[in-house]
């Protein structure tokens, strides 16, 4: 059995769940809701991370004085950090939860729209979900493929305006922003019905991510980066 084989159990439960949902609604706009409502659930997990990266921003002075303090000094340097973020009762590392909690979701995802199932026979504007745009033809079809890419670019060109600002003080981070259109290019290698899961979950990490972090300046956000 592959290491994906072992999600089976987990990707039957999101089969039915899609499918259940592509009783009362199209089964494209099926998988946007199936989709917003697992973010819906992961995002105590999102405000915690947020919480997380403004306490990294309160502490960053001292974390650059503990750095220049200890500097040629890793050992006393990596106690004097765990020591501050012990006492602070926080923890760099917080930021990083959500996405780890998301790439199982994510796994299920892939195997569920990659996997021949009946989901794949549906269509959207008869575009059948299960097409690659490789072997996409006819007006109808690129016309479907061509508004998902667009898309897709759009949300990637807000989280990449986004990201530059917030990477813009963070020495060898000038290529991170550019990752932000990495969705378009492995949106081209998955069937139609992963690229609606893509762009909804994009969508929604940038919309949720403006939110919780609405009051925090750009300039600040990346000090804490």
């Amino acid at each position: 059995m592959s290491v994906l084989g072992l999600l089976d159990p987990a990707v039957r439960l999101a089969h039915d769940a899609v499918s259940g949902l592509a009783q009362l609604f199209p089964t494209a706009l099926a998988i946007v809701l199936f989709t917003v409502c697992v973010r819906l659930a992961l995002h105590p997990l999102a405000r915690a991370a947020a919480r997380g990266e403004k306490s990294r921003l309160r502490l960053a002075p001292q974390v650059a004085e503990l750095n220049r303090k200890h500097k040629g000094k890793p050992e006393k340097l990596q106690a004097a950090l765990a020591e501050l973020y012990r006492t602070e009762k926080a923890s760099p590392f917080a930021g990083c939860l959500p996405m780890l909690v998301q790439i199982p979701f994510f796994s299920v995802m892939y195997r569920l729209f990659t996997t021949p199932n009946d989901l794949l026979g549906h269509t959207v504007l008869g575009v059948p979900l299960g097409l690659h745009v490789n072997a996409a033809h006819g007006p109808a079809q690129l016309m479907v493929f061509g508004a998902l890419y667009a898309a897709l670019a759009a949300v990637g060109y807000v989280t990449f305006r986004r990201a530059r600002r917030t990477t813009v003080t963070a020495p060898g981070a000038s290529f991170t922003p550019y990752l932000a259109f990495g969705t378009v290019l492995f949106a081209a290698l998955v069937p139609l019905a992963a690229g609606f899961y893509l762009l909804t979950t994009t969508a929604w990490t940038a919309a949720e991510r403006a939110w919780l972090h609405r009051e925090t300046p750009a300039p600040a956000l990346a000090v804490a980066a």
